[in-house]
């Protein structure tokens, strides 16, 4: 298994500032929004997706 570290991903749904927390093993922005289409619906709008590491 790869080592994975705790991000946080902000962004937006729908037109809302939003963030979560999540385990990534790169912190790409490719594998946040795998991480958000997860967690959302296909039909939510996810934009401005920027990744940094959790403190």
């Amino acid at each position: 298994m790869a080592q994975t570290t705790k991000y946080v991903i902000k962004y937006k749904l729908n037109g809302e500032r939003r963030f979560e927390f999540a385990e990534l093993v790169n912190g790409s922005e490719e594998e946040a929004k795998a991480e958000l289409d997860k967690l959302h619906d296909q039909t939510d709008d996810i934009s401005e997706i920027a990744v940094s590491k959790a403190l």
